[in-house]
């Protein structure tokens, strides 16, 4: 039998795959047997007092599968489209064109999230929660960057706020840095329903504003957590694993820094074993802090 820490543990693991996988709300406090409860009873219907005068009506519908089906002969109705603002009618390169022309007139980040709030061409601002913007120092030399928010992250507004952003801080920690002395984002600031990735039009609408947010922090080596921040900043297809570890060149308006990609924490808490090639990454990562790498 395990012990009452081991099975409390097991638990929170089982709870956090849930929420992970987008199942964060419950609909009861008593989990309930549907297929073990007996068939409810068939409702009665109450014959009206008396039958209504006959009126001339419209061309009857038929109820099928939950949709309105006109009979034979009678022209389909006309529904109008449901739509979020600009998000349901822009297309992704007019979006991305729109988006390079807000981002260009933040000049600074406390400017930039504010445009950003305001910027409806991004159908995932209308079903995350909040705005995850960033978190951190914005002077500091070393800005990370994951893919997108998740649950947590959605719920409080900042970035690696979960579990894998309790593993990001040990790691950081574990080489001298912290969120005074790091400034930490993601490519894509709104979480995608049920915690799915996003797809490359929701990356390429939401690039402009990670490009200008990278350049108003304006630091010496940037972090790539994970493939898609990596593929998003650097262009390559490859995926996390053989990239990682690799330091690529990345272009500010007045100069070149480096990028490090690394894997994310969230990869990690689901292998363990990788572990160790990110320590070094991370180790790699300090030797650029000090300038002896």
């Amino acid at each position: 039998m395990p012990s009452p820490s081991d099975a409390q543990a097991d638990l929170i693991a089982y709870l956090d795959f849930h929420v992970e996988a987008g199942a964060d709300a419950a609909l009861d406090e008593q989990p309930h047997d549907r297929f073990g409860e007996p068939d409810s009873p068939a409702p009665t219907l109450r014959a009206p007092r008396r039958a209504a005068p006959p009126r001339a009506v419209e061309p009857p519908v038929v109820a099928v599968a939950n949709s309105l089906v006109p009979p034979p002969g009678a022209p389909p109705p006309v529904v109008a489209p449901r739509t979020f603002g600009r998000a349901a009618s822009a297309q992704p390169d007019e979006a991305a064109s729109d988006a390079r022309v807000r981002a260009r007139q933040a000049k600074s980040l406390v400017e930039l999230e504010r445009i950003l709030a305001d910027f409806d061409a991004c159908p995932l601002r209308f079903t995350a929660k909040n705005l995850v913007f960033g978190d951190g120092n914005p002077e500091a030399r070393v800005m990370f960057l994951g893919e997108a928010p998740g649950a947590d992250e959605d719920r409080i507004g900042k970035p690696f706020m979960g579990r894998s952003g309790q593993l990001l801080d040990k790691m950081m920690k574990a080489v001298g840095l912290d969120r005074t002395s790091a400034y930490i984002g993601n490519i894509v600031p709104w979480r995608p329903p049920g915690n799915r990735n996003p797809t490359p039009q929701e990356v390429a609408v939401c690039r402009p504003f990670v490009e200008r947010q990278i350049e108003l922090v304006d630091p010496d080596i940037i972090v790539c957590l994970g493939a898609p921040a990596t593929q998003t900043l650097t262009g390559s297809k490859d995926g996390i694993l053989r990239t990682r570890g690799r330091l690529f060149p990345y272009t500010l308006p007045n100069r070149e820094v480096k990028l490090l990609a690394t894997l994310h924490p969230a990869f990690l808490l689901r292998q363990p074993v990788q572990k160790r090639l990110a320590w070094r990454d991370f180790r790699a990562l300090r030797a650029l802090i000090d300038g002896t790498a």
